[in-house]
C-alpha cells in the first residue's frame, strides 16, 4: 500500500511539474505579446463582420472576434448579434440591469482577443 501511495504522489507532482514547465515555455498569445507587434483595427474595418456568422466587437479599445461565442452565450445570441461590428464597450459594462460583466467574462472574452482598435482621428 505504501508503494503505491509513493508512486501516487511521484506521479502527482511530475505532472504539475510538468504543467508548470509547459506553462514557462508556451509560445505567447497574442494578446500577450508586446502591443507594438499586435495587429490592429479601425471601426471601419470591425464594421465590416457585423453578422451572426462574422462578428467581430470592438470593447474598451480591443477588437474581438465572438463568432465562435455566439452559441455558447448565456442568454440568447441575439443579445449581443445587434453588436456586431460596433464599439460595443458601453453594452459590455452595462449588461443585464446595469450590471457589468464579471471577472470570469472578462478572462473569457480574453480567448477571443485578435488586435487593438485602431484611435479614430479627431
Amino acid at each position: 500500500m505504501r508503494k503505491i501511495y509513493m508512486v501516487s504522489t511521484a506521479t502527482f507532482w511530475i505532472l504539475v511539474g510538468g504543467l508548470w514547465l509547459a506553462g514557462i515555455f508556451a509560445p505567447k498569445t497574442l494578446a500577450e505579446t508586446d502591443a507594438s507587434a499586435r495587429k490592429s483595427f479601425s471601426l471601419t474595418e470591425v464594421a465590416t463582420h457585423a453578422s451572426p456568422g462574422n462578428c467581430w466587437m470592438a470593447i474598451h479599445g480591443k477588437v474581438y472576434d465572438v463568432t465562435p461565442y455566439l452559441p455558447d452565450h448565456p442568454s440568447r445570441p441575439e443579445v449581443i448579434e445587434g453588436w456586431c461590428g460596433k464599439e460595443a464597450s458601453k453594452a459590455y459594462d452595462t449588461k443585464t440591469k446595469g450590471r457589468r460583466h464579471s471577472e470570469a467574462a472578462d478572462r473569457l472574452l480574453e480567448r477571443y482577443f485578435i488586435g487593438d482598435l485602431k484611435p479614430t482621428a479627431p
